[in-house]
């Protein structure tokens, strides 16, 4: 997956805490590399503060987010098992509500990267419910992650329950366009479980319609242009082509008339 959220992008909340008597703060600067992408070094700091006992669970929280990041380029088995033991041995009792949030989010991280993509969507439909806990982007990544989870897990299933999981992407979609018209993750996945219905009609007409609502998003729509186009030019053409009895050149034609109208 190319696109924007090509799985899950990082954030991490910042947490209110009590300044630590002890300068520098290792806590603070586990969290600021982890925020930064210097996740080996967010590491060791991480491991530094959870030598103070009150800090040792959020000290933990970040060494696992840390673990997850580096999974993700790596594809290391032995991150993926240092994050889910982090995960698995810190007190989530213990942590602040924008910390649960990120534990919550790091536990539908190693979910769906165990291929456990049912339960990563259970998990992230929870984030979802705390959308006021969440950092600034944080619920359009969410938003991103969980449809990417109900849509791996959908695959696998029977053509009658994977239609109940695409019905499901699109209605809190038309929720999500309705309230926030600029929401990327909403406009790509309303095309996107169209077309995993086999509504391939629906599912071009929202690749439209998401072309021309781009310039709501904060970067004037350059993220989900991309993935639209790559949407359309790769699986909507040469399926509804197909369907339509139409050369594939004739779809592309007709997408790339249309974007020349719409885009500046």
């Amino acid at each position: 997956m190319g696109r924007f959220g090509a799985v899950l992008l990082v954030f991490f909340a910042s947490a209110t805490l009590a300044a630590a008597a002890d300068p520098p703060d290792a806590l603070a600067r586990a969290r600021a590399l982890y925020n930064s992408g210097q996740f080996e070094a967010a590491i060791a700091a991480a491991d530094q503060a959870r030598l103070i006992a009150a800090r040792a669970d959020s000290a933990d929280l970040i060494a696992a987010r840390s673990y997850l990041e580096r999974f993700r380029d790596s594809q290391a088995s032995d991150d993926l098992a240092n994050a889910r033991a982090r995960l698995t041995r810190l007190d989530p009792q213990r942590l602040g509500g924008r910390e649960r949030v990120d534990f919550l989010v790091g536990l539908g991280e190693a979910l769906f990267f165990d291929g456990a993509f049912g339960a990563a969507g259970d998990v992230f439909t929870d984030v979802l419910a705390r959308a006021d806990d969440l950092p600034a982007g944080g619920r359009e990544r969410v938003l991103d992650w969980w449809a990417s989870a109900i849509d791996r897990d959908a695959r696998a299933r029977a053509e009658i329950d994977r239609q109940g999981a695409y019905q499901r992407i699109r209605d809190r979609m038309q929720g999500e366009i309705a309230a926030r018209p600029g929401s990327m993750a909403a406009s790509y996945w309303l095309s996107a479980a169209a077309r995993g219905q086999g509504d391939l009609q629906a599912a071009w007409s929202a690749a439209e319609a998401g072309w021309v609502r781009a310039g709501l998003a904060s970067d004037r729509g350059t993220a989900l242009r991309a993935d639209l186009d790559r949407l359309v030019l790769q699986l909507l053409v040469p399926e509804r082509a197909k369907v339509l009895a139409e050369p594939p050149e004739t779809l592309r034609q007709e997408w790339e008339r249309f974007k020349g109208k719409w885009t500046r």
